[in-house]
């Protein structure tokens, strides 16, 4: 028998939670089916199918159970925190001009361009209609505006990523938009569609925000020092696509004329060259700036697990901030 402590936390995580995630995968292939256009389950299944761990979605139910909720529309907003964030991967392939997710080849790649962006608007056509089978205004409030928010996050992405002029703060709030919102959405519906305590709820939306943070700065992290088979993308995608993530923005701030010249070569103007990712590869470990990243990613990981204070004791709450703690253990 698996000693329980030797397992990842959201392997955890989803041992307690196996009945609900198991009606939340019912619900999806419910809900993802189309009589019309064939297409739709057809590329939907291709992505939600490919053996993602579902974190979004299980953050709900976990908030959920956390807060004694008994009801059973846990399971359509952990759903429709699932679909609006496949829907949202759909687009970033395609945006992206990605060839794999997942350690498989993307849906953009697959089929086309066209059936990615217009399945991935179904996806989130569907994720409203599952928002307002509560009945619960306050949530469909907050899941409405996460959508917008990551929409917003990613638009901001498009002008910041290849731009030097980007600081720390226009990065954190691309963060923000395109990654921790979702997130922060995902625990605090959790909380409210459990009428928990105010302080609850609040609890619940800044640990999910922290995580959010620290998720993405870790996945920043991993493109220029992960393991590709472990990570499902190859080593300097991000380099290679022209992203100024933060290890890249650090480096940039602390740069020489020769170096600056070498970062708007090469992300500004994307005229890179072979050889090119080995010497961003030298001036990161030059300043440093992958050790700090990994300074900062474990600072929301710790604030995440501080916010998570108000909120009683329980094994749930044990398993988030252990999460918390996997999260940037993968960068240690």
């Amino acid at each position: 028998m698996t000693n329980q402590s030797s397992q990842k936390p959201h392997d955890r995580l989803a041992a307690v939670l196996k009945d609900d995630l198991a009606a939340v995968s019912a619900l999806i292939r419910e809900r993802m089916a189309s009589e019309h256009a064939p297409r739709i389950p057809e590329v939907t299944a291709h992505l939600v199918e490919a053996g993602g761990k579902r974190l979004r979605p299980m953050l709900t139910l976990a908030a959920a159970r956390l807060c004694s909720y008994d009801g059973p529309y846990h399971i359509h907003l952990a759903t429709t925190v699932e679909f609006i964030h496949t829907a949202t991967l759909l687009h970033d392939d395609v945006v992206d001009e990605s060839k794999q997710r997942r350690g498989r080849p993307t849906a953009n790649l697959l089929w086309d361009n066209q059936s990615s962006v217009l399945v991935g608007d179904y996806l989130f056509a569907r994720s409203f209609q599952l928002m307002t089978e509560p009945g619960s205004m306050r949530v469909m409030q907050i899941l409405s505006n996460a959508a917008a928010t990551i929409a917003e996050g990613e638009v901001l992405q498009l002008t910041a990523a290849q731009s030097l002029a980007t600081t720390e703060a226009v990065y954190f709030q691309v963060v923000r938009g395109k990654t921790a919102a979702l997130f922060s959405a995902a625990t605090e519906v959790g909380g409210v569609i459990s009428d928990a305590p105010e302080e609850y709820v609040r609890a619940l939306f800044n640990y999910g925000d922290a995580l959010g943070i620290a998720f993405q700065i870790v996945d920043d992290l991993l493109d220029y020092q992960g393991i590709a088979g472990e990570t499902g993308k190859n080593i300097g995608d991000d380099f290679r696509e022209r992203k100024l993530t933060l290890p890249v923005i650090k480096a940039v701030a602390l740069a020489d004329a020769e170096e600056r010249s070498f970062w708007v070569r090469t992300i500004e103007k994307g005229k890179q060259e072979d050889g090119d990712l080995d010497q961003a590869l030298a001036l990161l470990n030059k300043h440093g700036t992958l050790a700090a990243t990994q300074v900062d990613a474990l600072e929301w990981a710790g604030k995440a697990k501080a916010a998570l204070a108000p909120l009683p004791a329980h094994e749930i709450k044990d398993m988030l901030e252990d999460l918390a703690d996997y999260v940037v253990a993968r960068i240690s």
